[in-house]
């Protein structure tokens, strides 16, 4: 019962906030705050404490095809930090969408996507996996095109684009797998093939569905989309960048590779170097890309397309230290990346100011926005103790030990990738505290947002310590 509960809430109750006719935010506001309080504490129950038995089957296709949910350890990564930050995200989205319009048709979509998120969570195999995959794609296109303005329309036909050929190729590469005899199935270790397989095939079918699921964890070079993404408001950016879209694509290769293919026949291949490969180069690209961009948004999402390829390097090592790190730099890059896009749009609705080279003396009429951002972007560096160097220490350790020499371009990659992110992350605070205003200075009076936006980023600050303090092991 938990299992369909945790997932019908959000789809009706999303469902319910379009069809009533809901005249006050006040109203609004609170019904999508207790529908997604109410998700995520059924999450947290379904995966703290999950029920005992098999999987629950929801639809019956064509075999080998089944459409089943269940709540096991590596979907409980996903899921906790889904359930952790979606409250925090409406409660922030009920102060920013105040300067949008359509707070209603948001809001229903918004509460709506929560459902194939937590599905794709607890997908108990490949198809499932992918059908929750796709129906997010579906449920966040309003969302991206929410503004219905010239930015917000191509960043949308762009990123339907993008996510269905991605599905296109995924949705092949599954078939293939299937009629070669790699089950849809998800065990520990995968699959193995049958003796006198053609083993070729299987990787060249393999590495198909990788890109074609890592076009959501925006892997060069089908990368265009997520930069472009940022033309939507910021609590939409916050879900796509960190939360739901891009770590459904990292979360669909972790699952590819450890619970669907299995490492055993891929490691040491050429399909894993092709993977690795475009990996370490995405890493570098998307943080040269963060170096060189001016605005703000735009630099934070380019940050996304390096790190989500931290999250990628790591499962590809596929070793279970790389797992680790794959899924624990899953939890630090989505604590941490939305904290800034949350001090980016405080900055943009309480200042107006969206370029770097605007922000010269803003931390002085912000100082709250701006010590979180400090530390988040502290984070994303990797200075301890904060979160982003316990997830890039052990994709560090997991690369030197791998025992392949991509693991050392996955280790150069990843220091290269930290040292560009002094500049890109850091250069946003110092020019805030330390560079003189030009023109139009600021006035005297704070300009810091209201509770519901530093409440969130003072419980998001609060967690990037506490995971980083912690160090515990984490359960895969």
């Amino acid at each position: 019962m938990l299992l369909l509960a945790s997932l019908l809430t959000p789809l009706l109750g999303g469902v319910l906030l379009a069809a009533l006719p809901l005249k006050q935010r006040r109203t609004l506001h609170l019904l999508t705050l207790t529908v997604t309080l109410l998700t995520s504490a059924l999450t947290a129950v379904l995966f703290l404490r999950p029920p005992a038995g098999e999987e629950t089957v929801l639809l019956h296709f064509p075999a080998p095809f089944t459409l089943a949910v269940a709540a096991d350890g590596r979907g409980r990564v996903f899921g906790l930090l889904l359930a952790f930050l979606w409250p925090l995200a409406v409660l922030y989205a009920t102060e920013y969408m105040r300067h949008e319009t359509r707070e209603k048709a948001f809001f229903a979509w918004y509460t709506l996507s929560y459902a194939p998120a937590l599905g794709a969570a607890l997908a108990a195999n490949l198809f499932s996996l992918y059908f929750f995959f796709e129906l997010l794609t579906l449920s966040t296109l309003p969302l991206v095109t929410h503004k219905r303005d010239v930015p917000s329309i191509r960043a949308g036909r762009k990123y339907l684009l993008y996510s269905l050929s991605g599905a296109t190729l995924a949705f092949c590469a599954l078939s293939l797998l299937a009629r070669e005899g790699i089950g849809l199935s998800f065990r520990p270790g995968g699959a193995a093939p049958a003796e006198g397989t053609d083993l070729t095939l299987l990787r060249g079918a393999f590495a198909a569905a990788f890109l074609g699921f890592a076009v959501k964890a925006a892997i060069f070079p089908l990368h265009a989309w997520l930069p472009a993404a940022s033309a939507a408001p910021t609590p939409v950016t916050a879900l796509l960048h960190a939360v739901a879209v891009v770590n459904c694509g990292a979360f669909a290769c972790i699952r590819l590779i450890y619970d669907a293919c299995g490492p055993s026949w891929l490691f040491g291949s050429w399909a894993q170097t092709l993977v690795l490969s475009l990996s370490a180069l995405t890493v570098v690209f998307g943080a040269v890309m963060a170096v060189r961009e001016k605005h703000l948004k735009r630099r934070l999402a380019w940050s996304t397309v390096s790190n989500l390829s931290y999250m990628l390097a790591g499962a590809a090592l596929m070793t279970s230290a790389g797992l680790r790190g794959a899924l624990l730099h899953m939890l630090a890059h989505g604590l941490t990346k939305i904290t800034l896009f949350y001090c980016a749009g405080a900055v943009l609705i309480r200042s107006g100011r969206e370029y770097v080279s605007e922000l010269r003396g803003l931390r002085r009429a912000m100082p709250a926005t701006f010590a979180a951002f400090t530390l988040a972007a502290l984070s994303l560096l990797g200075v301890p103790p904060l979160a982003g160097f316990l997830s890039k220490w052990n994709l560090l350790q997991a690369a030197a030990e791998s025992g392949i020499p991509m693991g050392f371009a996955v280790m150069a990659a990843l220091i290269l990738s930290t040292v560009l992110t002094a500049f890109y992350a850091l250069s946003v605070p110092v020019t805030a505290a330390f560079l003189p205003e030009e023109a139009h200075p600021f006035p005297p009076e704070r300009l810091d947002p209201s509770w519901r936006i530093t409440v969130p980023l003072l419980i998001l600050c609060l967690a990037v310590i506490a995971l980083g303090v912690s160090g515990s092991p984490l359960t895969i």
